[in-house]
């Protein structure tokens, strides 16, 4: 540690003239608690790998290069990356490590580039003497407002380990409620993609394979019948110009929501009204506010301040007016259960678990108590969606499949009966 914080010109020459190359070496190892563990750590060689290990109270147990892969691709900086960081950040501060030590040991054993890059440029910016908040700001592709602005509210106070640890727990929950509303939101999609595609298959190749057997029999065939081989006909002759059309359709739609506003907030307003899914969406909103505005307000943050943070990590427009419509009553100074009450978005129980809140001048202890109730609300329905999803996809492609085999198979009885 004590040669991370030297100056630049008590470095040997053969340092600058000679950098050693580095590399990414996997380790096992038994921690303290006589527990196997794993990872990986950056390094010029294997022993300067086993002591970094023996410093953190790992003994190592195999050390070796990890292998170049053949198809090598820059990896970008994914939400759960800063997660882990600030985790790791919260865990070194509390155990009395130098922040810039910190970060400076991060910065060399992380995977990926870029996420070396980063926290090459941070440190930089914090041994020039910049707060960590101020090196943080240019980043904001990574660190958004909230985050600087708890950093620096952890600067002020002095409890920077604790403001991190805050972080990193709202990041983690954060991530893991994101992940699930996903989930709920793709199982289904997939029922929808599957169903098309399986029935643009049968049409394109085997529908037209039954056609040629049908152009022998000489009869009429079966209403159902012919409607099948109708649309299997349109779509061969005319597949590309209806793909063209679908093409035309969701790139507009995609363009009109990334550019107008409006459009943004009638599709968060209409997909909260989808059944099995807008409940989701619901308890995931409330969660999210609820623990924005716990961490920024255990953090010393404003109650004012909070509420526009948590407007916009409520993720979705519906909320987000709502509460920047409570901000507003609470400048004024009406309560913050009582504005809630007058949007009529919120339930009672979250209502009422404020008011207490207020009341018992625990409000960040409540809203946590609040996230963690519809986190789990959430958690249950996902699962039970998707224990519903299962027979749902099931039963649709089984009817679709079935529908054009019987389709198909009409003639056949039809003929079988004549003949009879």
């Amino acid at each position: 540690m004590a040669t991370a914080t030297r100056r630049s010109k008590s470095k040997p020459k053969k340092d600058i003239k000679h950098q050693p190359k580095v590399f990414t070496f996997e380790w096992k190892g038994v921690n303290r608690d006589g527990q196997r563990t794993s990872g990986e750590l950056r390094g010029s060689t294997i022993a300067e790998i086993r002591g970094i290990l023996k410093s953190q109270g790992v003994t190592p147990k195999g050390v070796r290069k990890k292998s170049a892969s053949l198809f090598k691709s820059e990896k970008r900086i994914t939400a759960m990356d800063i997660a882990m960081i600030t985790r790791q950040i919260a865990t070194m501060l509390s155990a009395g490590v130098p922040l810039v030590t910190t970060i400076q040991l991060l910065g060399r054993g992380h995977e990926k580039a870029k996420v070396r890059e980063l926290l090459g440029n941070i440190l930089t910016e914090v041994q020039s003497g910049i707060p960590l908040s101020d090196a943080l700001r240019p980043h904001r592709l990574y660190f958004d407002d909230l985050y600087v602005d708890l950093v620096a509210a952890g600067e002020h106070s002095g409890s920077l380990d604790a403001v991190f640890d805050r972080i990193a727990t709202y990041r983690e929950k954060s991530e893991a409620l994101k992940s699930k509303i996903k989930k709920a939101m793709f199982y289904p999609a997939a029922v929808v993609i599957v169903a098309i595609a399986v029935t643009v298959l049968l049409l394109l190749f085997v529908v037209p394979q039954f056609e040629e057997i049908f152009a022998g029999f000489g009869a009429e065939l079966p209403a159902f019948t012919q409607f099948v081989l109708e649309i299997s006909r349109a779509l061969q002759s005319s597949w590309y110009i209806i793909a063209a059309i679908l093409f035309a359709m969701v790139f507009t739609f995609v363009r009109a929501h990334r550019n107008s506003q409006a459009v943004r907030d009638a599709v968060d307003a209409l997909i909260l009204k989808i059944p099995a899914i807008g409940p989701i969406l619901h308890k995931g909103s409330m969660a999210r506010f609820a623990r924005t505005l716990a961490t920024t307000f255990s953090a010393g943050v404003p109650l004012i301040d909070g509420l526009e943070s948590a407007a916009g990590a409520s993720g979705n427009a519906v909320y987000k007016k709502a509460l920047l419509k409570v901000r507003q009553e609470v400048m004024a100074g009406m309560q913050m259960n009582v504005a809630m009450r007058t949007t009529g978005l919120f339930p009672d129980m979250l209502v009422q678990m404020v008011m207490i809140g207020e009341e018992s001048g625990g409000l960040d202890d409540m809203l946590n108590k609040v996230a963690n109730i519809y986190e789990m609300q959430v958690d249950d329905a996902v699962d039970g969606l998707s224990s519903l999803i299962e027979p749902i996809m099931m039963v649709v492609i089984g009817t679709v499949v079935g529908g054009l085999i019987v389709a198909m198979y009409l003639p056949i009885f039809q003929m079988g009966k004549v003949v009879g």
